[in-house]
């Protein structure tokens, strides 16, 4: 175990300088106005260089940065959480995989490594999400694997579009020949990728599967890394998208998105699939923020979103484990007097998700929906964005009163131990971060602050619809569900609203059924039918049946020759008869 710790801290110690060496670059860069472009040629063939590339610049640095400082909060958590897993140094490893694969995402300029850091990610998320060996985690693997793999097919057929252009360096390409058809082709495959890898309608069903991972990967998974590989590619692509068709879809799609996630978590019970459904909804809200154009904003609110989401996770992680692995929020409750250092973490973490005053999400979110306001947008998605506000203030308040505030439903109060320090110190370094990096960011991000003029009741809105989310999900808390069907919904209604628009079912068994039935009538009437009956079995038959034969005619040959005559002799005394 102490070759496990010293490992564990050799990589955490490593993790945190990178994080500080970027926060040192981040700001020399930014001071500096500066972007450095590394190149170098590894194949050249017939005018086509593949070429490894780099692209420094603040906003990769600042990414990179916030990623290194939560993977080695995750790492450092994750000594004493997977304590008493064996394998302890395969699991940092994979998780370290899984931060390289990323940061190679987001230095590369050049379509190919990004698609190396693509795929690292989506094979790296499988090995982590069946890291717990049962049908459950198979099922959820499988689930995200494929889903990701679409993105991954749409990603090739950039590659191989790119072809056309002599390089693979898409940064060269993105305003020079954006009205280009090969172009807009490229621009609607890397829409169609980013939606896959983010969750969005119609792929969302495997976000909210891929909590059967250990709530470590969870925590990093849902923060800085595989979630918004797609918003990150899309921001980086950002140029050649402005004014696309393509977008106006995706505003709709990504709306829809946040809506269905917010009304999801308010029928959902599983304390981390509620987190989960959290980040869709937060995923739906940056990828319709930059598909207004305002790429800044999504990737500001990308960053602060990353902190209080891992703190989440983790704070969810180590309730998880005081409840003897239950993640059942009804047999929570009353968990601030017992943890109250944990309790405080979430408790902040979920307020600055809300967007709560001076907490980290408050300068990302009053931003996006200040410029949403003022922005000339139709009525749909406008009301799309401010009731998706109200719902994510309704499931975090449902949230915070059954684990704070109503009283505690389990058996035994013994398994409240004393809380863990080591889960402790990594979680304080992100509460930290929640409180404070989104004035932060403001500061470094913009060059100039954003001053947005609206009318009192149009600047007050967001504060009114939260109000009104909060005292919803303090109502809904007090509620059963059943009296709440009763009053409101019918059952079948409230089945739809709380299993993501049935989207699990049809996009998953609902696609696979008619080819899985196809290749069982194949199977059944073909291989295991026809072609048995005229080929394996059949022939087998007629051998044994000619060798049955052959075997009574050479046992009883004799016999035979002397029947035969005798018939023989029989027939032709009839036939001399009847002449």
């Amino acid at each position: 175990m102490n070759k496990n710790n010293s490992i564990c801290f050799i990589k955490i110690f490593f993790l945190f300088m990178f994080m500080i060496m970027n926060m040192m670059l981040t700001l020399y860069f930014l001071m500096n106005n500066m972007v450095l472009f590394l190149e170098w040629e590894l194949i050249s063939f017939n005018s086509i260089n593949i070429v490894f590339s780099i692209l420094l610049d603040w906003m990769s640095l600042l990414f990179m940065m916030f990623v290194s400082l939560i993977s080695s909060s995750v790492i450092y958590y994750s000594k004493s959480y997977m304590s008493s897993e064996l394998n302890l140094n395969r699991f940092i490893i994979l998780v370290l995989l899984f931060v390289i694969s990323m940061m190679l995402l987001i230095i590369s300029p050049n379509i190919i490594s990004i698609f190396l850091g693509w795929d690292g990610l989506g094979l790296v998320s499988y090995c982590l999400v069946i890291y717990y060996q049962n049908v459950k985690s198979y099922n959820a693997g499988m689930l995200t694997v494929l889903s990701n793999r679409v993105g991954d097919v749409m990603l090739l057929i950039v590659i191989a579009w790119m072809m056309n252009y002599g390089s693979w360096n898409y940064i060269f390409y993105l305003e020079l020949m954006s009205k280009d058809f090969c172009m807009q082709l490229i621009s609607c495959m890397i829409i169609l990728g980013a939606m896959t890898k983010s969750a969005q309608i119609p792929f969302s069903a495997w976000l909210p599967a891929a909590m059967a991972a250990p709530t470590p990967v969870s925590a990093l998974v849902h923060s800085s890394t595989l979630v918004t590989a797609g918003v990150y590619l899309l921001i980086r692509f950002n140029n050649l998208l402005l004014g696309t068709e393509f977008l106006q879809m995706l505003l709709l799609i990504s709306g829809l998105t946040m809506f269905m996630a917010g009304i999801s978590a308010n029928f959902e019970f599983d304390l981390k699939k509620i987190i989960a459904l959290s980040t869709l909804s937060q995923l739906g809200l940056m990828m319709s923020i930059l598909s207004m154009g305002f790429y800044d904003l999504a990737f500001f609110h990308l960053l602060t979103h990353a902190m209080f989401k891992a703190l989440l996770f983790m704070c969810a992680g180590m309730i998880i484990h005081m409840m003897s692995d239950s993640q059942d929020i009804r047999l929570m409750g009353g968990l601030s007097k017992y943890i109250p250092l944990t309790s405080l973490c979430l408790n902040i973490s979920n307020l600055a998700l809300c967007g709560i005053p001076f907490l980290a999400g408050f300068y990302s979110k009053d931003l996006i929906l200040e410029m949403v306001s003022m922005s000339n947008l139709n009525l749909v998605v406008f009301y799309l964005y401010y009731f998706s506000t109200g719902l994510t203030m309704f499931y975090t308040i449902r949230l915070l009163m059954y684990l704070m505030v109503n009283e505690f439903n389990l058996m035994s109060i013994y398994n409240l131990y004393d809380e863990d320090y080591i889960m402790l110190k990594s979680m304080i370094i992100l509460l930290f971060m929640s409180v404070v990096s989104g004035s932060v960011l403001s500061w470094l991000i913009f060059s100039y602050p954003y001053m947005i003029y609206l009318p009192f009741t149009l600047k007050m809105l967001v504060i009114y619809v939260s109000i009104l989310g909060g005292l919803m999900g303090w109502i809904m808390s007090k509620m059963n569900l059943y009296s709440l069907n009763k009053f409101l919904f019918t059952y079948e209604l409230s089945s739809y609203l709380g299993t993501m628009w049935f989207m699990p079912a049809l996009f998953t068994y609902g696609i696979s059924y008619k080819f899985l039935k196809l290749g069982q009538d194949l199977m059944k009437n073909i291989d295991m039918g026809w072609s048995e009956l005229y080929s394996g079995q059949g022939l087998q038959n007629i051998i044994k049946n000619y060798s049955i034969i052959s075997s009574i005619l050479h046992f009883n040959n004799f016999k035979i020759y002397l029947y035969s005559f005798v018939l023989w002799m029989l027939i032709m005394t009839m036939l001399f008869m009847v002449i």
